[in-house]
């Protein structure tokens, strides 16, 4: 068992170092500069150091088993991509006239000739294919590539999380819980931001700034645990305990609300109706979204006044008092 955890643990965070590489090679190809012989883009593997330190430490001293309400190794992950998807990002929406001829993953036919590389290649040496192959992916529309870059995120952070091992005082029953809530919250991220930068005119470079910084703050939701893992109070059950608080007996409910209000709906319904209003944005999908955005807003306000309602009854009584005295 403790072999399937290291093995777990490793192949998690090559997945995730080769997903970033995959990320910082597509970022020196489009910002390739022929009056340079270096790409300093490359430097942007560096980033990947942390989670090569994170890994060792880890497999060392915890046997490669995550932790409770935080998991460092996606944080670092989320570290190692998010800037070579912001890059990606702002220089397609900066080249979107110039960019060139390219194919589109529409359809299947497409999807065939990007995966056949070339069946003519024959006898030709293993640099010679190596080459055709990068061609081949280079030609890729680039909205493709990040389209597909933030979808390998979002999958690979719910794959990660599923085969790490689980952290000190999380039941497989909390972990499933996460897992579900992660499938969710993915979905809604990237609907946000394929549909928010879609509606991006030009000569918009605010508004492009405004969605990737309110996705980048959306991803900081994967690596906390915090809406599902139950924290109990070391004094409940005790003799002489005159109350629970109220964030400790509704951790969870809490942490779930102050996600939907500050992390993901709240910021999503403030950037779509900035869209609508001050960018004269409009179409039947943006308003249906935002009306969705509003609706989680308003149920997770309804949500906490019933649980701070219901939980005036319900505090425990003074144990002290029922015992007779003598």
């Amino acid at each position: 068992m403790l072999v399937f955890k290291f093995i777990c643990a490793i192949v998690t965070r090559a997945l995730f170092i080769l997903v970033s590489l995959t990320g910082v090679w597509r970022v020196t190809r489009v910002k390739l500069d022929p009056n340079l012989s270096h790409n300093y883009y490359w430097c942007l593997t560096f980033l990947l150091l942390p989670l090569v330190v994170e890994m060792i430490i880890t497999l060392r001293r915890r046997k490669g088993k995550d932790y409770k309400w935080f998991s460092p190794p996606i944080f670092l992950f989320l570290i190692s991509i998010i800037p070579s998807i912001w890059i990606l990002e702002l220089h397609h929406q900066q080249n979107k006239a110039s960019d060139p001829q390219c194919k589109k993953l529409n359809s299947w036919d497409n999807l065939r000739k990007v995966i056949t590389v070339n069946e003519t290649l024959g006898n030709q040496t293993y640099q010679n294919y190596l080459k055709n192959f990068n061609t081949v992916l280079s030609n890729v529309c680039s909205d493709d590539w990040i389209l597909a870059l933030h979808q390998i995120l979002l999958i690979l952070l719910i794959i990660g999380k599923w085969l790490l091992p689980l952290g000190g005082g999380v039941t497989r029953d909390e972990l499933s819980q996460l897992l579900l809530i992660f499938v969710g919250t993915a979905a809604d991220i990237l609907e946000f931001t394929s549909e928010t930068l879609s509606d991006v005119k030009e000569n918009s470079p605010q508004l492009v700034y405004i969605i990737l910084a309110v996705w980048t703050w959306s991803m900081l939701q994967f690596p906390l645990h915090l809406a599902v893992v139950n924290s109990k109070p070391d004094s409940e059950g005790e003799p002489g305990v005159q109350k629970v608080s109220l964030l400790t007996k509704h951790s969870t409910d809490m942490w779930s609300i102050v996600e939907a209000l500050l992390i993901q709906d709240g910021p999503f319904l403030a950037v779509r109706l900035t869209v609508m209003t001050y960018f004269d944005v409009f179409h039947q999908m943006l308003v249906f979204f935002a009306i969705k955005n509003f609706l989680v807003v308003i149920l997770n306000f309804y949500r906490l006044v019933v649980i701070c309602q219901d939980f005036r009854p319900s505090r425990l009584p003074d144990i002290s008092s029922d015992i007779p005295s003598v």
